[in-house]
Formats: structure tokens, C-alpha cells, sequence
């Protein structure tokens, strides 16, 4: 599968031999001041003003990690850097690159916030224009770390926007991404946490549901850690699901073995398939690893068993230079798939196991069943051997500034480009409003972008290349934080206010080949900053999509690239996928379409 973005509209990606030379690059690399934020204190005391007093803070070296500072070995948390500099003079549009931040970023220039990041490893760049003056300038960035190692860790750029694409282009450009089954290709994916669905929360309970959780248009079912709990160092009343003693067992609490199987029965009866999630990084301090492999445990100094950093204090981290553990591993997972006859893995923190690890259990699962491996991760490196689909962050954190109008849309263009340019051609992003951690640890998606904004949201991530997820409770939507250490059970008895909208895009995908493998084609608007519309075409399936970040009307009139859509048609005809009704209109009046648009306001048309 290959999408596509259309180059002319991707201006940011034509680079100019002469805007280059006139616009050179400036490493931002070497010293920087840094300050350790143990308290997470430091926007509320705006450390990020140009006129803020540092003159406490320590002079460090980046690139690097910041567990190579003095007392920071074992450092997780907050981290501020800061540095002065004076950029060339030139007219034209400036950006910074950042080839790699551990793992969150928020970036000031001159006090004014200019962009933010989530995600480790993703190379990212921030526009600096609207805020760089000529002289001294002041850039801020805070990264927070969520484990393991910290700080900028690979080299920033100070560049012409134009010359962007020459810094992006990464190694894995342009090498086909591994060859995934036409179901995992075409998947809208549904998560359910077994323990909070239903009150009853149990394998029972959520099979008697399955043809509903259909009716919303899933086609794969991910069920969270459906594993016996670890008790040791537990956490809350009933533990972390990601805390597993036994991978070969199932929750008590949520039934039998026959159970589950039961329900998975249920699920491809329904046309649907049924993948779990696998937690391969750590396990519990009373699994049955700890008992009788106490060797395939990473250790410290001393040679206790330790945790994989000082939060997850439930767990204990697994030693993947032990090939013992990787045999124990592979097989259990092949078990699963040939024996149980689940259609693959959900794979927790993917990205602390080595990937040659995740490569070779592919390979030993290719050799049973087409599956989908859906990697909590989102290295390129990924796509070539191992995983069908890696997770979106990019898209989930871009959207908080674009509703509030904090970026505009174009933001939306360099996450593509980026994609574009690091990921191996059809590599597959799973986007998403909202997930289990991301609901727990920030906040309900309603509560994050109000009811209108979750449905621009929704109508987004539907529609733009990728494949949706659908979180439990979504389709109410859930206003309540899902603690993963307690019985919090999803409140259905309440008007189901998403699930038409779902229903909806689900039947639009499912219908629209262009939805779900089509060539995107970006389309300009009299609203720049706040009109988001594009294109997805596949042969003759044509669809229109336009969305309004804006919380005012909004009129925007398009301009649509009629001649290299249907070359020599006079007449178009749109139909309004979303509330209906048909337009016809002449190719120029389809050239210059004129629409007005609610606060937060969507359209979707078919176009023939």
C-alpha cells in the first residue's frame, strides 16, 4: 500500500538549490544551560521566558543523554534546556530540527511557545518564524522523560524551512514496508480493557457485545492483558494488567481459558479477528519468570533484580541478552496464534525490547497465519521486518494546539512530510483521539477537546491515511479517567453521543476504497490556518474531506486541482456523506468550492 502526498501542495518539501545557499544551516549543538525539574514546577514558574534569571543553571553538552550529567545517572522526570544564539539574517522561513528528544518536548522561542513533540526517537521540527528576531534569541526546551534515558539527544538545526526535506529524508526512505494481509490493511481497531467494560468484567460479558462493537465498524477486536495479575508490589487494589504472571494463563477474574476462546469464536464468527496485548519488556515480581528463570532478569549492581525504571516499581525489567528468553518468548507467542488461534499482538512498550527480537517472532508467526503486530512504538525500523502498524503519537499531540488555534493546520502538512520521509514506503500508523494511558494519564478525550472538537477529531483520524482506533467508551463518549489499577467500569447507561458519527465513518471507510488505501491530495483554502481539506483518491473513488480547527464560522472557499482529478469533466457531483443531500456543479464552480462551516465544523463529500 503506498500513500502518497501531493508534492505541490507539500510546499515546505521543495527545496530550492538558491533558497539554500541563501539560507545556511546553524547547529545548535554544544553548550547549553540545563536545570533538573524533579517537581514538575517549571511552566507554572515560566522558566521558559527570554528574561528569566539562569544563572543557576548548569552548563551542559548536547547532543547527549542526560544520564551523563553530574548526579542525573539514574535521573527521570523534567528537564529545561536553554541557549542563546544569533541566527543569519535572512528572509525566508526558519525552522529547527530535532533529529531526537527523550522523550516529550515543548519548545519556547523568545517565551513564545512554538511547537511541542510526543514520542521517542521521532525526528521533529518546530517553525520558529512567527517568533525568531534578528540579533540574540532565546530558544527553551523542556523534555520530559518518562523512562529510561533523557535529554536531547541528537543534534538540533537551526535551517530554511525549504531545506527541510534534506535533514528528514532518513534511512529507511523509500525500502517497502513489510507486506501486511489485506484485513490488517483495511482494519478500523477497537481496544477493550475486559475489566472495565462491562460490570461484570469478564470475557462473558463483553462476548455478549461483540456484534454491537461491529456495528460501530470494527474489524479487529485488541483486548488489553487478559493475564493472571501479579500481587507482589502491586499496585492499587487490583494491580496493573501490564504487571503479568503467567503469559500462558488468563485473568480469574475474567473467566476461563473456555471462556476466552468462547468469545474469540464469537469474534470471527462476526467477521472480526481478535488480537491481545503482549507485555514483553517486564513481568511480575511473582510471575512464574521470577520462580524459575530468575536469570533472564535484568540486574544491578549488586545483583538484585530491578525494576525497568523507578516508576514501574510493580514490575520487573526481562534481559533480552538471554536467548533462553527469547526461545520462551517466541514460543509462547506462536502458542497463542497456533494453538489458541488469535490473530496477533498488541506489543506493550515496543520499543524497550530489541527490534532483531521482534523480527525473528514475526518471522516464526508468518510461518502459521497472516496476523497484525501493532507495535506501542514508532521506529520506521519497525515497518521493514516486523510490525504492520506503529502508534500515531504524532497526530493524537498535534491536535490540543490545532483546536485551540495555538498552530495552524499546516502542522498537520510536516507531520506528513516527516512520515513521508523517515517511515519505508506503506508503513501503516495507527491515529488515534485517545487510548488507555492517554485517557488515564491526561484526561478523557471529551475533556480534552470538548465534545465538537472530539468529532472533528473523530472525522480526522477516519479519514486521513492510517488505521482509526476506537478506545472503549468512545462511542458514549467516556468522561470519566480509567484508573488501570482499580475497577473503574465505563458508565453506558447515557445517551451514546459519538456512536452515529463512528457508525458513520466506519460505513464511509468500508464503502470508499479511497479511505482506506487512497493517494492523499492536499487542497489550499482562503482559510490557511484553521481549514484543514484534502483529497483521498483511489482509481475512480474520489472523497472530500474539510475540517474547520476554528471555534468560530468559518466560510473558506477551496481550490481544488479539478484537472488533475478528472481531466476534462464538466460536471461534478458531490454527495454529503455526513447529513446528505447531492450537489452538482460545473468544473469551474468545483474549482473555486465555496463552504461555510460550523465552529469545529466537518464535511465529507464522495465525488463523481
Amino acid at each position: 500500500m503506498r500513500f502518497l502526498l501531493t508534492v505541490f501542495l507539500l510546499g515546505v518539501m521543495m527545496a530550492s538549490a538558491a533558497a539554500q545557499s541563501a539560507s545556511p544551516k546553524m547547529s545548535l549543538d554544544g553548550e547549553w544551560l540545563f536545570k533538573a525539574d524533579s517537581l514538575k514546577a517549571g511552566v507554572d514558574a515560566q522558566w521558559y521566558l527570554d528574561s528569566l534569571d539562569r544563572s543557576t543553571w548548569e552548563v551542559v553538552s548536547t547532543p547527549a543523554f542526560w544520564e551523563s550529567y553530574p548526579g542525573l545517572a539514574k535521573y527521570d522526570g523534567w528537564g529545561w534546556y536553554a541557549k542563546t544564539f544569533v541566527p543569519p539574517r535572512v528572509s525566508v522561513p526558519q525552522s529547527i530540527y530535532f533529529a531526537g528528544v527523550d522523550d516529550d518536548a515543548t519548545v519556547w522561542i523568545n517565551g513564545k511557545e512554538v511547537g511541542s513533540h510526543t514520542g521517542y526517537s521521532d525526528p521533529f521540527t518546530v517553525d520558529v518564524t512567527p517568533a525568531l528576531r534578528e540579533g540574540r534569541n532565546t530558544i527553551v526546551v523542556l523534555v520530559r522523560d518518562n523512562g529510561g534515558g533523557g535529554g536531547i539527544y541528537r543534534p538540533v538545526t537551526l535551517t530554511a524551512t525549504s531545506a527541510l526535506q534534506e535533514l528528514l529524508r532518513g534511512p529507511f526512505f523509500g525500502i517497502p514496508a513489510l507486506k501486511s494481509a489485506d484485513w490488517v490493511k483495511d482494519a478500523v481497531i477497537y481496544c477493550a480493557d475486559v475489566r472495565v467494560f462491562s460490570p461484570e468484567g469478564t470475557f462473558a460479558a463483553l462476548e455478549r457485545r461483540v456484534g454491537e462493537i461491529k456495528n460501530f465498524g470494527a474489524t479487529v477486536l485488541w483486548l488489553m492483558p487478559i493475564h493472571p495479575v501479579g500481587v507482589e508490589k502491586r499496585k492499587g487494589t487490583y494491580g496493573s494488567p501490564y504487571s503479568v504472571q503467567d503469559y500462558y494463563g488468563v485473568n480469574r477474574d475474567f473467566g476461563t481459558l473456555a471462556d476466552f476462546k468462547r468469545l474469540l469464536a464469537t469474534v470471527h464468527r462476526n467477521g472480526m479477528k481478535l488480537i491481545i496485548d503482549l507485555v514483553a519488556n517486564h513481568a511480575a515480581w511473582d510471575s512464574k519468570l521470577v520462580k524459575e528463570h530468575p536469570n533472564w532478569f535484568t540486574r544491578d549492581a549488586s545483583g538484585n533484580i530491578v525494576s525497568p525504571n523507578p516508576d514501574w516499581t510493580d514490575v520487573a525489567d526481562l534481559d533480552y541478552t538471554k536467548p533462553g528468553l527469547r526461545e520462551y518468548m517466541t514460543t509462547m507467542m506462536v502458542w497463542w496464534v497456533r494453538d489458541i488461534g488469535i490473530d496477533g499482538f498488541r506489543c506493550d512498550v515496543a520499543e524497550m525490547v530489541p527490534t532483531d527480537f521482534w523480527q525473528e517472532a514475526r518471522s516464526r508467526l508468518n510461518r502459521i497465519k497472516p496476523v497484525m503486530m501493532l507495535a506501542e512504538g514508532s521506529l520506521p525500523e519497525y515497518h521493514v521486518r516486523a510490525f504492520d502498524v506503529s502508534y500515531s503519537w504524532n497526530i493524537y499531540d498535534a491536535l490540543p494546539p490545532l483546536l485551540q488555534c495555538k498552530r495552524p493546520v499546516t502542522l498537520l502538512d510536516q507531520i506528513f512530510r516527516t512520515e513521508y520521509l523517515q517511515f519505508p514506503t506503506g508503513s501503516l500508523r495507527m491515529r488515534f483521539t485517545t487510548n488507555h494511558d492517554k485517557n488515564f494519564y491526561d484526561a478523557p478525550a471529551v475533556e480534552r477537546y470538548g465534545l465538537a472538537g472530539l468529532k472533528l477529531a473523530t472525522v480526522l483520524i477516519n479519514t486521513i491515511p492510517g488505521i482509526p482506533l476506537i478506545y472503549n467508551g468512545e462511542e458514549i463518549p467516556n468522561d470519566r479517567r480509567i484508573n488501570h489499577h482499580e475497577r473503574t467500569p465505563i458508565e453506558w447507561r447515557q445517551p451514546y453521543l459519538l456512536a452515529p458519527l463512528l457508525t458513520q465513518l466506519s460505513t464511509l471507510r468500508k464503502n470508499h476504497p479511497a479511505l482506506r488505501r487512497g493517494q492523499m491530495i492536499r487542497i489550499q483554502s482562503s482559510a490557511p490556518d484553521t481549514v484543514y481539506a484534502f483529497l483521498r483518491v483511489a482509481g475512480s473513488d474520489r472523497v472530500l474531506i474539510v475540517l474547520n480547527f476554528s471555534p468560530e464560522k468559518t466560510t473558506a472557499s477551496l481550490s481544488v486541482p479539478v484537472g488533475n482529478i478528472l481531466p476534462g469533466q464538466s460536471k461534478f457531483v458531490l454527495e454529503n456523506e455526513l447529513l446528505g443531500g447531492t450537489q452538482i456543479l460545473t468544473a469551474d464552480e468545483f474549482k473555486g468550492l465555496s463552504l461555510e462551516l460550523p465552529p469545529r465544523g466537518y464535511a465529507v463529500y464522495s465525488v463523481r
